[in-house]
């Protein structure tokens, strides 16, 4: 599916090298102020423009087909797009014969029967996070006054990150990531037991992020290595402060009003300027593969406001939902 949400309900649609791409957001408060710039801002930040990211350069500019007048939003349905243009489809036709390893070409084209459209990725690409980030924009509104922020703290391994990436740049290869976000002013007691808790919301939508295939939330695994006299957080005041934050802001499957805190890991993009030997279906043997398309030494530089995005999309969700069964309350 491509739907996310129970009220701020999230749907992303377009294909890479399609017309088009964009969202669908139902469920979004009326009297949201839209300013484009401030949108723009953050769509800016998505493409990267950095050493390690693509040369694909779309514009990104966001059109908006219903649910905004006079530079608010109506309480209809958002529907907001924008065009693609820069795009090669030449550079993936001998992909529908010789599926690359680590995509989605092999499983969409058995899923979907042959009938998917597999140029640049298609729905899979990360050109649809365009979508992910808009939603994003307007669900920080909801959310305000928490403050979220996500960081590359790790690429290739390593701290140094511009060293890093000049290094895979070097050698033509590609390399994965870690990125921390951290949300500050959370409101006390968003999420919901069992299956609607803020690690289960959170995980779900950061998973629907291309490339991302790991989520922790505060000392996330390190804390199977650790005791519970350690790990817990010690309450320092009446309004649930804690001494530590190992629990990254979530108790129960509820935030305790601390800092929320997760991590997302980023594979290295699939598509590598290294030759693999993989199989080719349409002659029956094992062949090199060498990919001369645009990619990414580093997606994860590119991933903290998508992150951001898919953080405030979950929260917003969660905010609306505990509104509805508990009304507005103190934070």
């Amino acid at each position: 599916m491509n739907t996310i949400g129970t009220i701020f309900r999230v749907s992303l649609f377009g294909e890479s090298h399609g017309p088009a791409v964009g969202v669908v957001i139902d469920g979004c408060p009326a009297g949201l102020h839209y300013w484009r710039e401030e949108l723009m801002a953050d769509l800016s930040r998505r493409k990267g423009l950095l050493p390690g990211t693509t040369t694909r350069r779309e514009t990104d500019e966001p059109e908006v087909i219903s649910g905004i007048y006079n530079d608010y939003t109506t309480g209809a349905p958002l529907v907001i797009c924008t065009q693609n243009k820069d795009f090669n489809p030449g550079d993936y036709e001998q992909f529908t014969s010789i599926p690359r390893p680590g995509h989605a070409d092999f499983t969409a084209g058995f899923k979907y029967k042959g009938f998917s459209d597999m140029r640049g990725g298609g729905h899979f690409s990360g050109r649809l996070t365009w979508g992910i980030v808009t939603a994003g924009y307007f669900a920080r509104k909801i959310v305000s006054p928490a403050i979220i922020t996500a960081t590359l703290v790790e690429a290739g391994g390593e701290t140094d990150i511009p060293a890093a990436i000049a290094k895979a740049m070097e050698t033509n290869d590609t390399i994965g990531g870690v990125v921390e976000c951290v949300v500050k002013n959370v409101p006390k007691g968003l999420g919901e037991p069992s299956f609607m808790s803020v690690e289960s919301l959170l995980g779900m939508i950061a998973f629907g992020i291309p490339a991302v295939n790991g989520v922790e939330f505060g000392a996330g695994f390190a804390s199977s290595r650790s005791y519970g006299s350690l790990h817990n957080d010690p309450f320092i005041d009446a309004r649930g402060k804690t001494s530590t934050n190992n629990a990254g802001g979530i108790n129960g499957g509820i935030t305790n009003g601390n800092d929320l805190i997760v991590r997302v890991s980023v594979k290295p993009a699939a598509s590598t300027g290294v030759t693999q030997k993989t199989f080719d279906t349409e002659t029956g043997e094992m062949t090199d593969l060498e990919i001369t398309g645009r990619y990414d030494t580093c997606i994860a530089r590119r991933i903290p406001v998508i992150l951001e995005s898919a953080v405030a999309i979950g929260l917003a969700d969660l905010m609306m939902i505990d509104r509805g069964i508990n009304g507005i309350r103190e934070r």
